[in-house]
């Protein structure tokens, strides 16, 4: 158990935490949610001790061990794969260094053997002998394969390393795991492992994520960073949202007798708990979550976004016909004659490992980069907003302001007070409107972008990976704005919920050929028979 009392912290003139107090205890998994900026990476800093608080303290039961998801990909460069694992649990490595180097001693003394008996035996009560088979099996479960196992860390790819130092804080059964951003460069594969790993987890997990399908799948509460104080509820990320936006609806209708507003909030959890897994997480969950009171649901001071498309004319049946398109970069062929033809409604998510090939076919179907071969024609009645991985030439070098900035793309009305308004629905307020464009930080770009793309009309939209850089409410904000739109979707994404929510079709573009199923996202990964079929296409 971790218990944290009175803590505060201030960066110059900023608060970021007064007076928290909160306990994290065994058999949870929290995730712990909060604006951009508001200090969460900072707050498990605290936790592990690497930051010591202004004031107050935090305390962990005594003889337990935490362990954190490093951060550093380039610690461990010259170590061994399997033996970074193991350092997770710093004194079982320290035992096997010390074992070692007495062993590997000319003139071994009856002291030597003395202490070797010692080590040996706090090898075993640390289940020492187990260590390398489950460092590997963690390891093979992420995806890091047998033969990298002895190999150095210099070795790996980025991706690789991650996943080592994900099993370095997996590993050993630690009694609290601080978790930040632990899916980020993870494939789908290895992600839906750590989620079995934590659900199955008996001790305390306390993550960062700004993946809502990992957050509803692993966490029992919410621990919520807003106003400087930490408040816990029970439920995941989706209980969490549902029931603030519910709290502030009920607290709007004041005319509401107090029984009216219980049986809504009844009929809520009720309607919420039917659609939970059968997990041994979602059941606990469920106990809790029928105790809910009305005063344990609360509103939150959360602003999102308003993101809406409205297209301006209606999209024939003729849509997008992609013929034999094929593409080399670097040497390297990304596009193999690629053909699909887009329907009418079709929302579809191109999935896959090479992000390279769908970011390329989105250029060339954008008129942004030239096809070696192939060709590819829009219908008649389409117009496309498009939305790049990499905006910067839309930012870079720009001198002028965010009214301004945005006028250039708003042909129907250019006045200011339209655009001031239309920026403020997307959280750009007061003076922050006058901001130069050069100076904006990932997250406003992109809110920029999807505002230039709104305003466009279009009725088909390009979307390149448009959830990076997003917090937790634009992402939010942005899947049910496009879950909504009346139009046609071409798009990338790495959150698992969104790709589930929006897409009615799947494309995945692999070396050996094109998948195409009209389907949604989960049906696509959980039909076993295709998953095998498009592992060969790997191959």
């Amino acid at each position: 158990m971790i218990t944290v009392t009175n803590v505060s912290l201030r960066f110059a003139d900023r608060k970021l935490f007064e007076d928290v107090n909160i306990k994290f205890t065994p058999g949870n998994c929290y995730g712990l949610i909060g604006a951009n900026g508001a200090g969460k990476s900072t707050f498990l800093k605290i936790l592990s001790g690497e930051l010591e608080p202004q004031s107050g303290d935090v305390h962990m039961t005594p003889g337990e061990r935490l362990a954190v998801l490093k951060q550093n990909h380039f610690e461990y460069e010259e170590h061994e794969v399997l033996k970074v694992v193991i350092m997770g649990h710093a004194r079982l490595y320290e035992v096997m260094q010390e074992k070692d180097a007495i062993y590997m001693k000319a003139d071994f003394t009856d002291e030597d053997g003395m202490k070797a008996a010692e080590l040996e035996g706090e090898f075993a009560e640390l289940n020492g002998w187990e260590a390398e088979s489950e460092a590997a099996i963690l390891l093979k479960g992420l995806g890091i394969t047998e033969d990298l196992h002895y190999k150095k860390m210099a070795d790996l790819s980025g991706g690789e390393k991650v996943k080592v130092l994900l099993a370095q804080a997996l590993f050993g059964k630690p009694d609290v795991l601080l978790l930040d951003e632990p899916t980020n460069h993870l494939d789908i594969k290895a992600i839906q492992w750590l989620e079995e790993f934590l659900i199955n987890f008996e001790n305390t997990v306390i993550v960062v994520s700004h993946d809502r399908h990992f957050l509803n799948k692993v966490c029992t509460h919410m621990a919520d960073l807003d106003f400087g104080k930490i408040q816990i509820y029970v439920g995941n990320y989706d209980f969490w949202y549902e029931s603030s936006q519910l709290a502030l609806k009920l607290n709007q209708e004041a005319n509401k007798k107090k029984e009216e507003k219980i049986k809504e909030l009844q009929n809520f959890i009720a309607r919420f708990s039917a659609n939970a897994s059968k997990s041994k997480q979602a059941t606990s969950r469920k106990k809790l979550l029928d105790k809910i009171s009305l005063d344990d649901i609360r509103p939150s001071s959360r602003r999102y976004p308003f993101v809406g498309f409205t297209p301006e004319r209606e999209i024939g049946n003729d849509l997008l016909r992609v013929e034999g398109i094929s593409k080399t970069i670097d040497g390297v062929k990304v596009l193999d004659n690629v053909s699909f033809i887009m329907n009418k409604g079709d929302k579809v998510a191109l999935v896959g490992r090479n992000e390279i090939a769908n970011t390329a076919l989105f250029k060339i179907l954008m008129g942004e980069m030239e096809a070696d071969s192939g060709t590819y024609k829009w219908g008649v009645t389409t117009s496309q907003a498009y939305f790049p991985r990499d905006n910067s030439k839309y930012f870079e070098n720009s001198d002028v302001n965010l009214v301004d900035w945005l006028r250039q793309f708003s042909p129907n009305d250019q006045s200011e007070s339209f655009l001031r308004g239309f920026l403020g629905r997307m959280l750009f307020s007061g003076e922050e409107v006058l901001k130069k464009a050069s100076v904006l930080s990932g997250g406003e770009k992109v809110r920029c972008m999807l505002s230039k793309m709104m305003l466009s009309g279009s009725n088909v939209l390009v979307l390149d990976d448009p959830t990076n850089h997003l917090d937790l409410e634009s992402i939010t904000a942005l899947n049910n704005g496009l879950i909504a739109f009346k139009g046609a979707m071409l798009f990338t994404s790495h959150d698992h919920q969104f790709v589930e929510t929006i897409a009615n079709r799947i494309i995945e573009i692999t070396p050996n050929g094109v998948v195409d199923k009209q389907m949604s996202y989960d049906e696509y990964l959980e039909n076993n028979e295709l998953q095998k079929q498009v592992e060969s296409m790997y191959a």
